[in-house]
């Protein structure tokens, strides 16, 4: 069995459709198709159930998808060990940032990497927590950007910097005239929060206990990003819980928006780089954390070099 062929399985059990995983293969559909049915009748046995508007795998074409993704991983590997006597800043990166890192990181980032390693473009993957880990775990990316903690079986994480949370106000807000903030008072405010499946989201509930009442966190809107929830917060809709790098890097002096700090001790989450204990270039974390260290994003504590 080639490894082409491994991909297409690997690909339809992910997509479970057969034209978005020919897509993700960069073939036509009739083309993966019948490179499959080719493998089923040739191993005598039948991977994938399929109907007019459904694609399932069958228990064996479960076991056959899962080690099928193993082999590929260890194929990549390969590449790399090939790749390990180059320089090691020479060459893509592939990195995860979650959401609500990445806007307020990465303009910072990028120069003062490309100052360290010019000749190592990233390629940028932002997403969910648990999705990087996901991604991180079959090799798609080489190093992900998350906030602890992050425990995933044979990966590795060094911190980088402590953030504190900061709570978003319209500028009328009776909260406003406090020039700090409890996380009693914010837990009896109209919150916004972000979506499920943030893992902000999550870490704000953690910082404020109070939060995690069903009455209160059925009663929170939510929106689909820090940017919405600012514009939500200066029209009035309530206030909102953000990490001080987005803060930070808000236009000063809005007629519509305050910033409080919140009261001692401050809620704040802990950024760290994320990476395969197997990952065959580790100089690139070192210069990684180095660069982020030379330009931090406002309002963060590094860790100790």
């Amino acid at each position: 069995m080639t490894l082409t062929e491994l991909r297409y399985i690997v690909m339809l059990a992910r997509e479970k459709h057969f034209g978005r995983a020919a897509e993700k293969c960069h073939v036509s559909q009739p083309t993966l198709s019948v490179a499959l049915k080719k493998v089923e009748e040739r191993l005598g046995v039948t991977l994938f159930e399929r109907t007019s508007s459904d694609v399932r795998l069958t228990p064996v074409g479960e076991q056959m998808a899962n080690q099928a993704e193993r082999v590929l991983v260890e194929a990549n590997r390969l590449k790399e060990i090939a790749g390990q006597g180059k320089d090691p800043l020479v060459g893509p990166l592939r990195v995860g940032v979650i959401y609500t890192i990445a806007p307020y990181l990465l303009p910072r980032l990028i120069p003062a990497l490309h100052a360290r390693a010019p000749k190592m473009p990233l390629y940028i993957h932002e997403n969910f927590t648990v999705n990087l880990s996901e991604q991180l775990r079959r090799g798609d990316i080489d190093v992900a950007i998350i906030a602890l903690p992050f425990a995933e079986h044979g990966v590795l994480s060094r911190a980088v910097y402590d953030e504190p949370f900061c709570v978003a106000l319209p500028v009328d807000h009776p909260l406003a005239a406090c020039p700090t903030i409890s996380r009693d008072q914010v837990a009896s405010e109209n919150l916004l929060l972000l979506g499920k499946g943030n893992c902000f989201r999550d870490q704000v509930v953690e910082a404020c206990p109070k939060l995690s009442q069903p009455a209160v966190i059925e009663g929170s809107l939510e929106g689909s990003s820090l940017e919405t929830v600012r514009h939500m917060v200066a029209s009035g809709a309530g206030i909102s819980v953000v990490p001080v790098s987005a803060a930070e890097s808000w236009p000063q002096g809005s007629s519509l928006l305050e910033i409080r700090r919140f009261s001692d001790p401050q809620p704040t989450r802990r950024v760290a780089l994320a990476w395969r204990v197997t990952f065959p270039r580790p100089q690139v974390i070192d210069v990684l954390h180095a660069a982020i260290a030379d330009s931090p994003p406002a309002g963060v504590t590094l860790m100790s070099r």
